[in-house]
């Protein structure tokens, strides 16, 4: 898994550059499918607080989340191309069933609470837009996601996702066309790492919201989509290779969106010494600062958020659940079909329950972080065993550098844990 060094290879190819990029992008969309999973309304609502609350502080989260999210992501696809197998069913085949089961069961509810943070921002943004309320708004995503999955084949829906993540891209950019940015400050908060007081349950968010486990389970499953002949080693080779280009494409263009929307939290909302408690709030207070249409902008730009990601979650859930029983996602399989239902209908069922919708939004992401170890830790044990991926198994180097990564992310749960006790103690006294 040398991925900087296929990247050079890439370059320096004799091949005429045009025919290189004619072929990679043949290669181009199962990274943009995962880039939505993180730039969704959860990731909207844990940047907008840290942004509005501790201004460039923790932006630096967001450049390290992403390196650490290209390394996962390729890692996840380069077992899906491999052994043809996504996380979920490998798991299955390669370790004992009450083991897998507990950890892809922990997984299915990290899906349910990702599809809950999508279908919410969505209800959110259709009230804002048409005064909808919630409840109705959910019900409405879910049958349209619905829908969308149960009659469109992946590769139309691959194009569905392309076309949401350029809507979003150019929201941002226009947004961000208002605003006065001190790009200096800004340059350095997505470098130097601070950690000001009270920002762990804040920074966990972000984390969760970029680092997010049912994107490694689906990354896994949907790079299969471009597998030709792989019986052939000069085929695989390529496959892997190009494969390494998507992810580091589509992740560079999801860091660049979430670190737009901590900018202009900041430059609008940290500016003016208020503290964002609501996405509606910000819609609402953006008409004012920037105009009706930057207003209007930002609650399109969430809808378009909340649709593709809703579609991607709930393509997590079912291909985690098909997974339990040795089965890829075909959505014509009843077994895709019940952890698609599930998936949705657990978090249709859970929004009834959700008094503060933002701050559900926020939490959402932070179960997302607790549950994140257990995910990495079983991408990790899969992709360097000999037994699963053969000759193509996690190098030394790779590995620790892997490894590091989930000891990190597991550190950071202990922060949380600690800062909530902290919390708890204080308040009781």
């Amino acid at each position: 898994m040398h991925m900087f060094s296929k990247l050079k290879t890439f370059l320096l190819e004799k091949h005429p550059r045009s025919a290189r990029a004619q072929e990679f992008l043949k290669y181009i969309g199962p990274g943009l499918l995962i880039t939505v999973g993180f730039i969704d309304p959860g990731n909207w609502a844990a940047n907008i607080a840290a942004g509005s609350e501790f201004g460039y502080a923790l932006l630096w989260v967001i450049t390290l989340s992403t390196v650490m999210l290209i390394l996962l992501q390729h890692n996840a696809a380069h077992l899906g191309i491999v052994t043809g197998d996504c996380i979920s069913e490998s798991a299955t085949r390669h370790m004992k069933p009450w083991a897998s089961r507990l950890i892809l069961l922990s997984a299915v509810g990290a899906a349910i609470a990702t599809a809950l943070a999508e279908i919410l921002g969505a209800a959110i943004a259709l009230n804002m837009l048409f005064r909808i309320p919630l409840v109705p708004g959910s019900l409405l995503t879910v049958a349209t996601v619905s829908t969308v999955l149960a009659t469109n084949t992946y590769p139309k829906v691959e194009k569905w996702i392309v076309g949401f993540v350029s809507l979003i891209g150019i929201s941002f950019i226009y947004e961000l066309t208002m605003v006065d940015v001190p790009w200096q400050d800004a340059l350095i908060g997505m470098v130097k790492p601070t950690v000001p007081s009270g920002s762990i349950p804040i920074l966990m968010s972000v984390l969760g919201a970029v680092v997010m486990p049912h994107n490694l389970f689906l990354h896994s499953e949907v790079i299969q989509s471009r597998q030709w002949n792989l019986a052939d080693p000069v085929v695989m080779k390529r496959q892997l290779d190009y494969e390494f280009l998507d992810t580091l494409f589509s992740m560079i263009i999801g860091w660049v969106i979430n670190c737009a929307i901590i900018i202009l939290a900041v430059a609008t909302f940290h500016a003016s010494g208020t503290v964002v408690t609501d996405l509606p709030q910000a819609g609402a207070l953006l008409q004012p600062l920037l105009g009706h249409l930057a207003a209007t902008v930002f609650a399109c730009a969430l809808l378009f958020s909340g649709l593709a990601s809703s579609i991607t979650a709930g393509m997590a859930g079912g291909s985690i659940f098909a997974g339990m029983f040795g089965e890829t996602y075909n959505i014509k399989d009843r077994h895709t079909r019940v952890g698609l239902v599930l998936t949705y209908g657990a978090a249709a069922a859970a929004i009834l329950f959700i008094s503060n919708p933002f701050k559900g939004l926020i939490w959402s992401q932070v179960l997302l972080s607790i549950q994140l170890p257990f995910t990495v830790f079983l991408l990790l044990f899969l992709t360097s065993s000999k037994k699963v991926m053969g000759p193509y198994a996690n190098k030394t180097g790779p590995k620790l550098m892997l490894f590091a990564i989930a000891g990190l992310i597991t550190l950071l749960n202990i922060m949380l844990f600690a800062d909530m006790a902290r919390q708890l103690l204080g308040a009781g006294r």
